[in-house]
């Protein structure tokens, strides 16, 4: 049975776009998923990375087209410029850290809720009340969102670290049984030719 350590941010807008899908690939494979939210901008500071607002403008400007691009063949709506970003991700990924640690609920439809309040429903996932939504329209006790924050801190910590280890330096990056890497959105499909054992 094949593993993916899934490596994200919250706030990312490509982690968005990948929601539900990553979790179909999953399904068909009979894999399992690790989800391991981390610190972006710290992980871009660690490997060579840039923060898109300190990108050249060419870049800035053919990732907004890139993002809307893919938006519309997933049929997904998509703010390229969302009102509470960037914010602070640590507070969401606390959060899904105690849900996967609690189980009961549905942790892709938890990713989905937090991601698309971001670049879809011009919410703040740095709120308190936003995060409980998101926790309850995914099946899991809302308190979470007050639980567990120092040992959600600490395993955050740990997956930024986790991350340089496995030569993870974007979001979203997915690591198959320790030793295939593919990082974007739009690698899902080589994901799902990887585990039929086509690619």
């Amino acid at each position: 049975m094949a593993h993916i350590d899934y490596y994200f941010a919250t706030i990312s807008p490509f982690t968005y776009l990948s929601s539900g899908t990553v979790e179909e690939i999953v399904a068909k494979h009979g894999a399992t998923i690790t989800y391991k939210p981390l610190d972006i901008m710290g992980l871009f500071a660690r490997t060579g990375g840039v923060p898109p607002k300190d990108r050249h403008p060419s870049r800035q400007a053919y990732r907004l087209e890139d993002m809307a691009r893919r938006a519309k063949r997933l049929g997904r709506p998509l703010n390229p410029q969302p009102a509470f970003w960037p914010t602070n991700p640590a507070p969401s990924s606390y959060a899904l850290i105690a849900a996967q640690k609690a189980g009961g609920g549905d942790l892709g439809k938890l990713m989905s809720e937090l991601t698309s309040a971001v670049w879809a429903g011009e919410k703040n996932i740095a709120e308190d009340d936003v995060i409980r939504a998101a926790l309850s329209a995914a099946g899991f006790d809302p308190a979470l969102a007050d639980s567990g924050m120092l040992e959600g801190a600490e395993e955050y910590a740990r997956n930024l670290e986790d991350a340089v280890t496995n030569n993870v330096f974007g979001a979203p990056f997915f690591v198959v049984d320790g030793t295939a890497h593919f990082w974007g959105q739009d690698r899902l499909e080589d994901i799902d030719l990887h585990l039929a054992g086509e690619l």
